[in-house]
């Protein structure tokens, strides 16, 4: 949700107008500053950052991004393997599929059930002894490749919006057998009967896979066993539940929770509450909303998902929790994902932890905005961050 200084808004960013009482209130009586969750010189990604911020150190558990989102959907990976996301993308209709645009990286944020008809028609035509395709959330899937290469160069399609692809098409080992799928992937999806009915409705098709973020099973610590606490994972995204489960968490589904600004806000916050009430010690909330926003470039959207987040998340805890047992809340991105730029970005981001034993007023002026918490703490190691959480007080 962190952002960078936007013209329209008078040169402020979305988390300073956005109406959020109730971070605003928690950061005056907490510690707060920024915090670096991409370690310099690795990808500003998703998988990344909330290594990070889970607790986990990046530069030394990373394997890639698709094998945490594979753990998520109950793939079994071998070490030889190498998992890969597998997107649906919607590329401009050219008469070659090099010359095509990223016109959508994620198909009009496409529904599981349609996408899961075109990745089983995906499966049926192109699996074979080396691929296998696996279905996903909306418009994330995952293409599992025996001994598929490691080094070979994907682009994210998040990060080619409105580009043509021909700079971007796979390179490097294996390039040919990937570029080879993505194209015959067209010609399978090109008069599907689910993209038929999307285009009689306006709504984009989805015309071709797009690989990306490769990577090896993860070997990641259980949460347990580091902090000696039990916890949960929230979230529409199989990305963050794969570490959640990788790490020995329980995964909790929400009815409604879409990973975009349609989700089900408040039961996430309710569905953290039942978590506690029923003795696990930690749940890791996450909203995927703020994201897409700023993937899609929709300014007044990102706005509405953090203040959504405000009174339907954060309020739903502090109301459930408040007066009834002692908590710690931590509130954060994992990293930002600036309009300007629609994706990701390395920039330190804005957090504070809040301490409900220690409610006294610290800082009258505090507000919850990347540039209020630059007078605070500077956390330059990311995954230090759930160290200050968990320890007894952040004084």
């Amino acid at each position: 949700m962190s952002d960078w200084p936007i013209d329209s808004l008078g040169g402020k960013t979305p988390l300073e107008v956005a109406n959020k009482p109730n971070m605003d209130r928690l950061i005056k009586h907490g510690v707060f500053g920024l915090a670096n969750t991409i370690p310099q010189g690795m990808p500003a990604g998703s998988d990344v950052a909330n290594l990070s911020v889970f607790g986990f150190d990046p530069k030394k558990y990373y394997t890639g991004r698709s094998p945490l989102e594979a753990v998520s959907m109950g793939i079994k990976l071998s070490p030889e393997d190498t998992a890969l996301r597998c997107n649906l993308v919607t590329l401009s209709n050219e008469k070659n599929y090099e010359d095509s645009t990223m016109d959508d990286y994620s198909s009009g944020e496409i529904s599981t059930e349609e996408s899961h008809e075109l990745i089983n028609s995906i499966k049926e035509n192109l699996n074979s002894e080396l691929v296998t395709f696996y279905p996903g959330v909306s418009y994330r899937h995952c293409m599992v490749w025996d001994n598929g290469p490691m080094d070979i160069e994907l682009t994210p399609p998040h990060d080619i919006s409105g580009k043509r692809i021909t700079e971007f098409l796979p390179k490097g080992p294996g390039a040919e057998l990937a570029l080879e799928l993505m194209k015959k992937s067209a010609e399978i999806l090109k008069d599907h009967p689910v993209n038929k009915k999307r285009t009689e409705k306006g709504l984009n098709p989805a015309t071709s896979i797009w690989l990306w973020g490769q990577g090896k099973r993860p070997e990641i610590p259980l949460f347990i066993e580091k902090y000696g606490l039990c916890g949960s994972v929230i979230s529409a995204v199989d990305l963050i539940k794969g570490i959640g489960i990788a790490s020995g968490m329980n995964p909790v589904s929400v009815k409604g929770a879409t990973g975009n600004i349609h989700t089900n806000f408040m039961g996430k916050g309710q569905a953290a509450l039942e978590e506690l009430k029923e003795g696990r010690d930690f749940v890791y909330i996450h909203v995927e909303a703020p994201d897409e926003c700023g993937h899609q470039g929709q300014l007044e959207e990102k706005i509405q998902a953090i203040e959504l987040i405000d009174s339907q998340v954060l309020g739903t805890l502090i109301e459930g929790l408040e007066g009834k047992e002692d908590y710690r809340i931590m509130v954060l991105p994992d990293h930002p994902t600036p309009l300007a730029t629609r994706t990701h970005s390395n920039d330190a981001v804005p957090f504070f932890i809040y301490d409900s034993r220690h409610p006294q007023l610290q800082s009258p002026d505090a507000v919850y905005t990347e540039e209020y918490v630059k007078n605070g703490l500077i956390v330059n190691d990311g995954h230090k961050l759930m160290d200050m959480l968990l320890e007894a007080n952040t004084k």
